[in-house]
């Protein structure tokens, strides 16, 4: 069972931002070969979103206000562990981070970057495409949004 916390860059004590930080790297960086920024100097303005089992942080997503990266608030980082990934975890991290998101900043729409080959998952939640697919790294992907724009 997945325990969540959601908290802000001043509440992230060192150890778990070194967690964060290699659970990115390790999904991000190493699984999914593709090297790039990920410490861009957003992580300071976002509010962290921890998925902890057994003391082991499994699930992450980062969670931005509107008007920080895009008009409307946007989930990011969004990664679950591979030896966490069965049972519904990915979904189950995207309904809290939802939820989080409209507690933090209202109930206005949600954007997200999210990679085309997860473009169903991210529809069966809601989010439907906002504009058009672009290259991010190597990895194809598609800006969605959920709620009226």
């Amino acid at each position: 069972m997945i325990a969540w916390s959601c908290v802000a860059w001043n509440a992230l004590d060192r150890d778990a931002l070194y967690d964060v930080l290699a659970l990115r790297a390790r999904v991000f960086v190493v699984e999914q070969t593709c090297a790039f920024n990920d410490i861009d100097g957003v992580d300071r303005d976002a509010l962290h979103l921890l998925g902890h089992d057994d003391g082991k942080l499994v699930a992450y997503a980062r969670i931005l206000a509107p008007g920080r990266l895009h008009d409307h608030a946007v989930i990011g980082r969004v990664v679950v562990a591979p030896e966490a990934r069965s049972g519904g975890n990915g979904r189950t991290l995207m309904t809290e981070a939802i939820a989080r998101t409209h507690a933090a900043f209202g109930p206005g729409p949600i954007h997200i970057g999210a990679q085309a080959r997860l473009e169903r998952f991210y529809g069966s939640l809601g989010f439907v495409m906002s504009g058009q697919e672009y290259d991010e790294d190597g990895i194809l992907h598609l800006p969605m949004t959920l709620g009226s724009v």
